[in-house]
């Protein structure tokens, strides 16, 4: 198996957590098998979460819009020093591994923060392609990259299932694996997901390390979640299912192949 080039993004404040033994112990396996890795630990940076005009050298004095500002400073060379850093991690990387605990069914907020300041327009989005064409789900700037989600819930299993009272994991996180990272053209794989975390004993912390290890060292040949891409046909002019795809389906599960 080629090594592969890992960018591992983990937000939780206490290393000795459950989230901080599963890192230490899924980048461990990770270099042991000869791959290389890089690791954004946002707490540990001290990373700043927060969208602000400094981040793109703007003059206060006019109208601050977000997306534009931010795709004049890459271009001009503007673009903050910490946010620059993170892309060049990002486009070093072929595979990209995103950890945290599911807070309020979502990212902590300094991930949220991170992806709100590095995934700006001129970089992961507003992109085109050779011919003019828009680029988005299924193509763009991780087009050939991989990335896999490692989280862990406060829950049982069985309470975010298909019929569990906080929804079905897979749909709780579609925005962060299909809005924003297939969006952007990774390969998505199945997410490790890691039930019931704050009730967990040491014994149960070693299966789930043992579990990730072999998740990560998987990821080469493991078959990514069967998303539908823009440009495969399904979807109409307006962004819009075909009447003749999944007639008569709608939420989350028609956008799944």
């Amino acid at each position: 198996m080629d090594g592969m080039d890992v960018l591992w993004i983990t937000a939780h404040p206490e290393p000795r957590s459950l989230n901080g033994f599963l890192a230490e112990e899924g980048l461990r396996a990770l270099r042991a098998a000869g791959h290389e890795v890089e690791v954004s630990d946002l707490h540990a940076m001290g990373w700043n979460p927060v969208v602000d005009i400094a981040d793109y050298a703007h003059d206060a004095a006019e109208r601050f819009q977000v997306a534009p500002a931010a795709e004049r400073a890459l271009d001009s060379g503007a673009l903050s020093a910490d946010i620059r850093a993170e892309q060049e991690k990002i486009d070093r990387a072929d595979t990209i591994v995103v950890q945290f605990p599911m807070w309020w069914f979502g990212m902590p907020a300094i991930l949220k923060g991170w992806f709100d300041r590095v995934w700006h327009r001129g970089y992961a989005y507003g992109l085109r392609g050779p011919g003019g064409q828009w680029l988005g789900y299924g193509d763009g700037f991780l087009a050939g990259k991989r990335a896999l989600v490692v989280v862990t819930t406060g829950g049982p299993a069985w309470s975010y299932g298909g019929r569990g009272i906080h929804g079905a994991v897979e749909e709780l996180l579609f925005p962060l694996q299909h809005g924003t990272l297939f969006y952007a053209g990774a390969r998505v794989l199945p997410p490790v997901v890691v039930h019931g975390a704050d009730r967990f004993t040491p014994e149960e912390g070693g299966h789930a390390a043992d579990a990730l290890r072999e998740r990560l060292l998987a990821m080469p040949t493991t078959e990514p979640i069967p998303y539908r891409t823009r440009r495969g046909g399904d979807y109409d002019g307006n962004l819009v299912l075909r009447p003749d795809v999944v007639p008569g389906s709608t939420g989350l599960g028609a956008h799944l192949a």
